[in-house]
């Protein structure tokens, strides 16, 4: 991938542009849809769980958190059918679609998350120390996202009702995630079944730097590694498999 790094970055850096260049705001959008989705839910379920401790940051850290995996997933389903002419006239390793799509979404992300950092210091009165561990969390996340966003971009090459299977699961997601709720409030007998959801337990984790102050174990961090390491290994055996047929489909 290396020598094709000047081609990433240039994809990567058209694909923000071309998010935002119809709209007035532009880049502002993608930092008042968190703030204003986390007022209105805030707002619905304040009378259930605002008792929590700083539920309100819990929950803009959820979900600035489920946001990226959201929209990291979501956009790469069309990471290689929205770019035709690369596929079928210009070889490149078509990885790097998706990569370029998953790198714009990470810039995105960091974005948002450096935005939330001064309404933490506001709201929480100061800011842990451990969020200095918040790059290793991200950049683990990153690589989840990335080999969920190679295994989705495949299949949908294949299979175009994909994307509206995909916006059905990734709402149910969003219930089964502890974004409106804390992770303290799921039934013991339920706990097990949340903690095979991978995005379950980055919230959490990303709750225990950027919020509560702490270390997250060997175990919790080697959890979630294995969770990127196996997204993408399958991922990219999946594109590697499927990517022969890529043209033809188009």
């Amino acid at each position: 991938m290396w020598q094709y790094r000047e081609l990433i970055r240039n994809l990567t850096v058209a694909d923000l542009k071309n998010r935002y260049q119809n709209t007035s705001l532009g880049f502002f959008w993608s930092l008042l849809s968190p703030l204003l989705l986390a007022g209105v839910l805030y707002f619905i379920f304040r009378h259930l769980f605002g008792a929590e401790e700083n539920f309100a940051i819990d929950l803009l850290v959820g979900i600035m958190a489920w946001r990226f995996f959201a929209n990291g997933t979501s956009s790469s389903l069309y990471a290689i059918v929205g770019k035709p002419s690369l596929v079928t006239k210009v070889y490149i390793p078509r990885q790097i679609l998706v990569l370029s799509n998953a790198l714009a979404n990470l810039t995105g992300s960091l974005l948002e998350f450096i935005v939330l950092l001064p309404i933490i210091l506001a709201l929480l009165g100061h800011l842990p120390v451990t969020v200095l561990l918040f790059p290793l969390v991200h950049i683990i996340y990153f690589w989840f996202v990335y080999g969920a966003g190679l295994l989705l971009s495949a299949l949908f090459v294949y299979f175009r009702d994909l994307n509206q299977i995909w916006e059905v699961l990734i709402t149910a997601l969003f219930f089964c995630s502890p974004i409106v709720y804390p992770l303290s409030m799921v039934p013991p007998h339920l706990l097990p079944y949340y903690l095979l959801n991978p995005v379950t337990r980055f919230i959490d984790m990303y709750r225990d730097v950027m919020v509560a102050g702490d270390l997250p174990s060997l175990y919790g961090v080697g959890i979630v590694a294995g969770f990127a390491i196996a997204a993408y290994l399958v991922g990219s055996f999946t594109f590697s498999k499927l990517q022969r047929r890529f043209a033809e489909e188009m």
